[in-house]
């Protein structure tokens, strides 16, 4: 008996170790992932070219440029008129969601969504095609030009969109009736309702989506490079310095004050949500809409003419692909599609961009889920399961242009021992990987806090391994999260530019990548069709995850739907 107890014992010591090595390496990923590329670009950007040392002589010289100063106004102005827009509209939509009973719900959030499933240089192009001096609706701006400006912010209003309504029909999808019900019984006025039940109980909502949306719009390179014409954003600076003039410090200045907003708006972000409170109590009622028609079809007109201009900009790029020469010869034709004889890659570039999606969805996928495992259902090695966790946070604040041109300070380095997975996919799968962590990171946590920590108990009790526990129970159970995650990373690796632009080669080319350099060549019909198979790609994927997480709901977890 003695002999067993001690057999058990270095058993359950063996599985430690495992688990404090599991810890280790995933610290070990974000670290080499994230923390050290972003000390290396710090470091870069107080030094001169001969690498001395010299302060902040750069940022002064950045400050001190009227032409890259002015980028920083510049910036902030788009960034705030598409928040500001962006929430308002979002707000709108998301109200007639969830606090009407208009028609058609479940089509429009179909709608909604289809944005995501396209780079951000597909609306710019549409926008081109739409406004252009050749576009059908240039007399619309009243003389003014769709570059600049103008054009960027209804770019990042079309791409944002998406994202912001998704959070503020979370925070308006919950409501107590009794509050409605006491407010109607003591007469207030609906729209004095709205005012102190309605907006203070969306607030944090607001707050979150309007950071998210800020973050997007002042981080975003896409949009204006396309359509920006002479007007300097950040992150075309960025850009500009690094790959037009070959000035890494410069780079590196534009890049840490690219950070700065993007970082103080998610430190924010956190501390708000901290301090939010519950809305429903254990005793509350769910409110459901009574109809009203006016108010229904009121809202019903907004969301479908939001889902109108959704469909027109995705629409125009499709049938821009498709024409022989926009607007003279409006013949059909698949000729844009014959890639192979035009820059950008041809469809070499858009088997890459195949490979780098189901490589991080897959490898991804199964890091960042067993990490999330490590960090919430573990016992012991508490200060490295926070650590793990606080890490896991960092990428959400760290644009993908700053991670981009940080990995080349790091990886680029001789005597970086990593320096051989530069140039190759795989710095691109580690890169895409760690840029879009956070979200498959919170996805996981929240599915792992449903499961009753009971099953690693059992299976304690039971003497079964730990990762016995996790592949039989606990990632089975979770397999709707699972597949979320896996088709998050494979539309984001499909479609992000601004992350991976500067760490291709010829042989590792993707197709966002080729949809730039297509426009810049002036194959502007073809960078429309490139952009164009991207979205059909995404939502080929998109439509194959519904149906698998379909069946996997009605049939291998019938339990889930049993009453």
């Amino acid at each position: 008996m003695i002999a067993g107890v001690s057999s058990w014992s270095a058993r359950l010591s063996g599985e430690s170790l495992i688990r404090l090595l599991a810890l280790l390496l995933a610290l070990g990923l974000l670290v080499v992932g994230l923390l050290f590329p972003l000390a290396a670009m710090l470091v870069k950007s107080v030094q001169d070219r001969a690498g001395d040392f010299v302060g902040l002589a750069n940022f002064v010289r950045y400050v001190q440029t009227p032409a890259l100063a002015g980028s920083i106004v510049n910036s902030l102005t788009i960034a705030l008129t598409s928040t500001a827009i962006v929430v308002g509209l979002a707000f709108l939509c998301a109200y007639g969601i969830t606090r009407t009973c208009m028609p058609g719900k479940r089509l429009f959030r179909m709608l909604a969504v289809l944005p995501i499933l396209a780079p951000s240089l597909l609306p710019a192009i549409s926008l081109v095609y739409l406004f252009g001096n050749q576009g059908w609706f240039r007399e619309v701006l009243m003389g003014e030009s769709i570059y600049g400006p103008i054009g960027i912010v209804m770019g990042l209003c079309f791409w944002i969109f998406p994202h912001a309504l998704m959070i503020l029909t979370t925070a308006l999808a919950n409501s107590d009736a009794r509050l409605y019900e006491a407010a109607e019984a003591l007469g207030t006025p609906k729209w004095r309702s709205f005012l102190t039940i309605t907006l203070p109980g969306a607030r944090y909502g607001l707050i979150s989506c309007a950071f998210v949306a800020f973050t997007l719009a002042i981080t975003d390179f896409g949009i204006p490079k396309i359509i920006g014409g002479q007007f300097s954003v950040l992150a075309t600076d960025v850009y500009r310095q690094v790959v037009g003039q070959q000035n890494f410090q410069m780079g590196a200045v534009v890049s840490v004050i690219l950070l700065a907003p993007a970082l103080l708006s998610f430190v924010v972000d956190r501390w708000i949500q901290r301090r939010q409170v519950a809305q429903l109590s254990a005793r509350a009622v769910p409110w459901q809409p009574s109809p009203s028609p006016l108010r229904d079809w009121t809202f019903a007109a907004i969301c479908y003419g939001v889902g109108a201009i959704i469909l027109t900009v995705i629409g125009t790029a499709i049938y821009a692909s498709l024409v022989q020469f926009w607007p003279y010869d409006l013949s059909l034709t698949f000729k844009h599609y014959a890639f192979e004889a035009l820059a950008g890659g041809g469809w070499t570039a858009w088997f890459n961009s195949l490979t780098l999606a189901f490589s991080v969805a897959t490898i991804g996928t199964l890091v960042i889920f067993f990490n999330a495992w490590l960090i919430e259902k573990s016992d012991g090695y508490r200060a490295l399961r926070q650590g793990l966790h606080f890490l896991a946070m960092l990428p959400m604040a760290v644009p993908g242009m700053v991670l981009g041109l940080a990995y080349i300070f790091f990886f680029n380095q001789a005597d970086n021992p990593l320096n051989w997975i530069y140039g190759t996919l795989i710095i691109l799968v580690l890169n895409t990987l760690v840029h879009f962590y956070t979200v498959c990171h919170l996805t996981s946590v929240t599915a792992l806090k449903q499961l009753d920590p009971e099953f690693e108990a059992v299976g304690a009790s039971l003497k079964v391994p730990f990762w016995t526990t996790f592949r039989r129970v606990t990632l089975p159970v979770s397999l709707p999260a699972v597949l979320d995650i896996s088709v998050y990373l494979f539309v984001n690796a499909m479609t992000t530019v601004s992350a991976v632009v500067f760490l291709y080669t010829s042989d590792t080319r993707l197709a966002s990548v080729a949809v730039m350099h297509l426009d810049e060549a002036g194959y502007f019909a073809s960078a429309a069709a490139m952009a164009v198979l991207i979205f059909f790609t995404s939502l080929t994927v998109k439509l194959a995850h519904a149906a698998i997480s379909h069946l996997l709901l009605t049939r291998a977890q019938r339990w889930r739907q049993a009453s």
